[in-house]
């Protein structure tokens, strides 16, 4: 083998060496390259700006002191309060007797005669029930339910149209719409409603009641979907009879 040769076969061997070298040096390189292009880049979501955030639920003002009400008794569960009227009071429902209250004060479960404002187990302390059937005494001077009979004036009654109930986490807002002379029945005792169609009907006399003495707020509808609440009271002199003012809910708020 020439001289020429041997120095061809080193240039050779040298230049296989370089170029491997080269090789592993780059390939970590290009490797981190193509990976980079492969890999589809998906962005974290967005944070919202302040004006695209959905708004915070406003809560309503709660003016109740449920908390030392209920330390006192813990069977008061709302607070009632009918705009024009002295109605201002907790509304209690006792577990053991659906009576109780007839003669006891809520504040402190003690003997009165002229008792509370109070609900029966017929109905629950949420508000839910499409019927509930608030009690309060008349005749107690202006005390309890006695001013409701102020509805029984066509004027007052144009000129009050609301009441509102509170629960501890709650404002209920219900539109009067009646308010008139019934018998002394046991309303949830005599309509099973329950039973939709019996429902319907139960609606329709509290809409448009059979009673002389009535006032009637137009174009109020009820359906099976609709929260009422009965404010029920004694007539004067009158034993077989009850007034009644008939709410519907029309705002369910929460509270702070």
């Amino acid at each position: 083998m020439n001289k020429k040769k041997i120095i061809q076969i080193i240039c050779i061997v040298i230049a296989i060496l370089l170029i491997g070298f080269g090789v592993w040096k780059l390939a970590p390189m290009v490797v981190s390259l193509f990976s980079e292009k492969d890999v589809i880049s998906v962005d974290p979501s967005p944070t919202p700006s302040d004006d695209q955030r959905e708004p915070a639920v406003q809560k309503a003002e709660n003016p109740i002191d449920f908390k030392t009400l209920q330390e006192a008794n813990d069977e008061i569960y709302a607070y009632i309060q009918v705009d024009g009227t002295k109605v201002d009071y907790p509304v209690v429902q006792s577990r053991a007797d659906d009576n109780f209250y007839l003669k006891h004060r809520a504040e402190d479960r003690a003997y009165s005669e002229s008792g509370a404002v109070y609900s029966q187990s017929a109905n629950g302390w949420e508000f839910l029930d499409p019927v509930t059937v608030l009690y309060g005494h008349n005749g107690y001077g202006d005390t309890f339910f006695t001013t409701l009979h102020s509805f029984e004036d066509k004027a007052f009654f144009d000129a009050h149209d609301t009441f509102v109930i509170y629960t501890p986490d709650r404002k209920l807002t219900y539109k009067i719409f009646s308010a008139f002379k019934y018998d002394d029945r046991h309303l949830l005792n005599s309509f099973d409603l329950a039973n939709e169609d019996v429902l319907a009907e139960f609606q329709k006399i509290l809409l448009d009641p059979p009673s002389v003495v009535k006032s009637v707020r137009d174009g109020v509808t009820l359906d099976k979907e609709s929260k009422v609440v009965i404010l029920s009271t004694c007539i004067t002199g009158q034993k077989e009879n009850r007034y009644l003012v008939c709410g519907v809910m029309i705002n369910d708020e929460p509270t702070e």
